[in-house]
């Protein structure tokens, strides 16, 4: 069970790593600050840059917490956020990815919640801390946390639709 939590940890933790890199450089195929800000600018969001910023170190910092097995509900509630609002651009598009849709910011809310329910197994920091185990109220806290603040990002920094 510690090496699959291991193993799940460290997948997921360098995805979402990778993500965030993406967002903020021209590493990994990103399309530095620059890039992500026209994505965010093109998905319907003001604030470009500070945006972009924001979205990758949040991703950055839910994967090094998550890939270390570190306070595993804060990683839950960061990456609940960034990919609720993710989940919130692919909406309309259903959810299938074939499709452009939310299959995938799903799973990746699903599996840090997954991972507080379980804890980070054996070979984590918050083992070494003695934060194995998280009560299953601290998995719905944090996730529901995450999913709102998702929820509110996206609504403070929606761009106004143009009126006819």
């Amino acid at each position: 069970m510690n090496t699959g939590l291991l193993i799940l940890r460290l997948v997921t933790g360098l995805l979402f790593v990778g993500h965030g890199i993406q967002k903020v450089s021209h590493r990994l195929g990103g399309h530095g600050i620059e890039g992500g800000a026209a994505e965010f600018r093109a998905d319907g969001f003001r604030g470009g840059r500070l945006t972009a910023a924001a979205a990758g170190l949040g991703q950055i910092t839910a994967g090094l917490l998550l890939g270390a097995g570190a306070l595993t509900p804060l990683a839950a509630t960061i990456a609940a956020g960034v990919m609720t609002v993710a989940a919130t651009v692919k909406w309309r598009n259903g959810l299938w990815v074939q499709h452009d849709g939310y299959e995938y910011p799903l799973v990746l809310i699903t599996l840090p919640a997954v991972l507080t329910l379980t804890g980070p197994g054996r070979w984590s920091v918050d083992r070494a801390l003695g934060l194995l185990s998280w009560a299953p109220w601290w998995t719905a806290a944090a996730v529901g946390l995450g999913v709102l603040s998702g929820l509110v990002t996206r609504a403070v920094l929606a761009r106004p639709t143009p009126q006819h």
